[in-house]
């Protein structure tokens, strides 16, 4: 055996498994394609949404408390400011099945939230362009995740713990034994007693035929505006936000710069809805009719930001067919287990699938209630790499 443990892809919850692995073993390996928080991988847009208030199931809601800590861990572990806490707004039509959704599973998780009417609302957050039947759940605890810093501090801790990391070595197949787990990258190889697959958009080929006809790679697109006045929506005045009316919706962070406002649609013909063949080419421009939508839903929520779209990017994320992840053991006898499939809601709670992912997978614990993120749901059989 080579070690104990390789975790593939150091990405979003690659790096947190390995940093967590670290802390259980001194005996573990992790595989990166090009670099950490490299700029093509599902890691960029500089950062990510967290929020306690989800829309959902409420099983989630253990993960996401446990990653809040854990996000706090990590900063302390490392030194660097990773989480930076704005609040948080959901924005709906009063009685309507959005916020009646959300209200229905906050009540349920016991997350703590408070019902903004249109007034307040207005009052508080007036960057918004509110409709008359327009209200907001605000969750106090919700903030700011800075990607890439956070990517690279959990591999700088993982090294301090003794990993190792091979950077620039894409992983071709992997391929089960009796004994161990062989890992294939040009010309070399390694054997380890247990692998974990966290290469995202990369992670079908690497899947047996069964879970690649239940996953796709889509590209999600990211949009920012500049902002009229940079004051107005500062991470202490403008918290981050989600928005569904009717057909539209929008979600985004404040300016961390100081000037440009992350604001991006969620679902077509922007956003999460256009799967793309191969993750290593995902189209970066826009095309006429996402710059249209993006464009048109931000003058109109927006009045404050500037209507042009002054930065714009796309990367792949790997979706599954229900939309809920894969984590865990391909079946009971496996040694790979899947940490993959996040369907762009990932990055929140990677911190805590990193502790889940490390943890089973080097046998240390095993996680009730996750039935619904289990790759056997899918079926079991065919577990050799390909």
């Amino acid at each position: 055996m080579d070690a104990e443990l390789a975790v593939i892809g150091l990405g979003s919850i690659g790096s947190m498994a390995l940093w967590q692995a670290s802390r259980l073993s001194g005996s573990v390996v992790g595989f990166e394609a090009a670099t950490p928080a490299h700029g093509r991988s599902a890691v960029g847009g500089d950062t990510r949404l967290f929020r306690m208030v989800y829309l959902g199931r409420p099983d989630y809601y253990p993960i996401i408390e446990r990653s809040r800590s854990l996000w706090a861990e990590l900063e302390a572990e490392t030194g660097q400011h990773i989480f930076l806490p704005t609040g948080g707004l959901s924005i709906g039509t009063a009685n309507g099945g959005f916020i009646n959704s959300l209200l229905e599973t906050t009540r349920s998780t016991g997350a703590e939230h408070r019902v903004l009417g249109r007034e307040e609302l207005a009052e508080r957050y007036p960057q918004h362009n509110l409709r008359p039947d327009d209200c907001a759940v605000y969750d106090p605890r919700a903030g700011v995740l800075r990607t890439d810093r956070a990517v690279s501090a959990a591999v700088a801790a993982a090294r301090a713990n003794g990993a190792t990391v091979l950077q620039n070595t894409p992983v071709e197949s992997i391929t089960e034994t009796e004994h161990g787990v062989v890992v294939t990258s040009g010309d070399r190889t390694w054997t380890f007693e247990r692998v974990i697959v966290a290469s995202g958009g990369w992670s079908r080929r690497l899947m047996p035929d069964r879970l690649k006809a239940v996953t796709e790679t889509h590209r999600i697109v990211l949009t920012w505006f500049i902002a009229q006045d940079g004051t107005q929506f500062s991470p202490e005045r403008f918290p981050v936000f989600s928005r569904l009316y009717e057909d539209r919706s929008l979600y985004g962070a404040p300016a961390v710069d100081g000037v440009t406002v992350k604001a991006s649609v969620d679902g077509p013909p922007a956003g999460r809805a256009r799967a793309t063949p191969d993750p290593a080419s995902v189209p970066r421009e826009l095309t006429p009719e996402e710059i249209e939508r993006v464009t048109e839903t931000v003058s109109e929520f927006f009045p404050g930001l500037t209507p042009t779209i002054v930065r714009s990017d796309a990367f792949p994320e790997l979706f599954t067919e229900d939309r809920h992840p894969l984590l865990g053991r391909l079946d009971d006898d496996s040694r790979i287990y899947c940490a993959t499939g996040f369907s762009g809601k990932g990055f929140k709670m990677a911190t805590g699938y990193g502790h889940i992912a490390a943890h089973e997978a080097l046998g240390k614990q095993t996680v009730d209630g996750l039935d619904f993120m289990r790759p056997d749901r899918f079926g079991t059989g065919g577990t050799q790499g390909v």
